[in-house]
């Protein structure tokens, strides 16, 4: 797969890079971000951490704002961070034009319903696709961690929770940890699951912690001043 450089910077000794690509999972171009630390240049295979942004947010998000690249620098880390939704001409939105669904608030997950099923599959595109991708171009170990915020906080769980052993690290921060129960996750998972709530068991992190046969080690941090924390 074609993978087309689209900006590159130098960042501690490392380089912050953006890539297009198509992508067939999601029947679209997708746009992610990287940064490559000092040590990729010297041959050696490096852990990457696959950063999940939350809702409304891109690629660049995490990037610009964490101050990660600093800290990846010193340990030799990969970060690797997707857009949230599909895009391009043919994706559907929200009919609306509302923020917390469609272009923006992909969830991670795969969708069942039209017109969402045929392009809002991101937990295949971040599981297999998208690693799959930066495994064959670039000096990526299969040693994975994956983490997210917000929305992106649900997806890392949720990814880690579906697929035990396929990463060595989770965490997430202020998740939408019980989406069958907030009514951004009801708003999402009706649409993009149906309106049988079975099935939305397979995409909230609480039902399959519950449900999980072994544990899995996890990091949730969550601030008590939250704006969000009491209905969300």
């Amino acid at each position: 797969m074609t993978l087309e450089n689209i900006s590159c910077q130098k960042s501690f000794g490392g380089w912050h890079k953006r890539y297009r690509h198509r992508s067939e999972v999601l029947g679209c171009d997708m746009v992610f971000a990287v940064y490559l630390p000092p040590q990729a240049e010297q041959g050696a295979r490096l852990p990457v951490l696959y950063w999940l942004s939350g809702l409304t947010c891109t690629d660049e998000n995490f990037m610009h704002k964490a101050g990660a690249m600093k800290m990846a620098a010193e340990l030799g880390l990969i970060i690797v961070a997707p857009d949230t939704s599909p895009r391009g001409d043919g994706v559907p939105d929200d009919p609306d034009g509302a923020w917390d669904f469609g272009l923006g608030a992909g969830f991670y997950l795969n969708a069942t319903q039209q017109p969402w099923a045929q392009h809002y599959r991101m937990h295949d595109y971040v599981v297999q696709e998208l690693p799959a991708l930066v495994e064959a171009h670039f000096p990526a170990s299969q040693k994975r961690g994956i983490s997210g915020h917000s929305m992106g906080g649900h997806g890392a769980l949720v990814c880690a929770l579906r697929n035990p052993g396929r990463y060595q690290s989770v965490s997430a921060f202020a998740p939408i940890s019980n989406p069958m129960d907030c009514p951004w996750g009801q708003k999402a998972f009706s649409h993009y699951l149906g309106d049988e709530r079975s099935r939305w068991r397979e995409w909230d992190a609480c039902i399959l912690i519950s449900e999980a046969r072994e544990k899995l080690p996890l990091l949730v941090d969550q601030g008590d001043r939250d704006d969000f924390l009491s209905v969300q």
